[in-house]
């Protein structure tokens, strides 16, 4: 017989914010995004290092806008969501046709399909403290270069 692990109440809420986050961000919505943080959550897009550290409300608020302008079309499919205690991680795809000159990056019309991992931190009250986004920057560079 499988053992089946029972989620607590918190962190299935916790999964329920993570899910509205990525519906947020595939209606191109960054306020209803950044309302599920606190007010001094942070957040740090790893592949860019120390430059890709800020807080959530104005930091990721920024590049997740420019990604909406450069990338109209942009969406995303969660594949898992993994909690353990005050932590969510998700397996996310997220997907794009560049419109728009991304950070250096010159438009060639291209799209990318890049899988990311998102790690979210919670508080008590349910609200993200903390998150983390990793993928392979080489190959989303790739994909949209000539």
């Amino acid at each position: 017989m499988e053992t089946v692990k029972k989620e607590s109440v918190s962190e299935l809420t916790r999964k329920g914010a993570c899910i509205a986050f990525f519906e947020a961000y595939s209606d191109l919505d960054s306020a209803r995004m950044i309302n599920l943080a606190t007010p001094e959550a942070t957040v740090h897009f790893l592949p860019l290092g120390e430059n890709g550290k800020g807080t959530f409300w104005e930091f990721g608020k920024t590049v997740w806008e420019l990604i909406m302008d450069c990338f109209p079309d942009v969406d995303n499919t969660v594949d898992t969501l993994t909690a353990d205690g005050d932590t969510v991680t998700c397996r996310v795809a997220i997907y794009g046709t560049q419109q728009k000159e991304f950070m250096g990056l010159p438009i060639h019309g291209k799209v990318f399909n890049s899988d990311h991992i998102f790690v979210f931190h919670f508080d008590q009250q349910d609200r993200i403290t903390a998150l983390t986004v990793d993928w392979d920057h080489t190959r989303f560079v790739e994909q949209l270069s000539a």
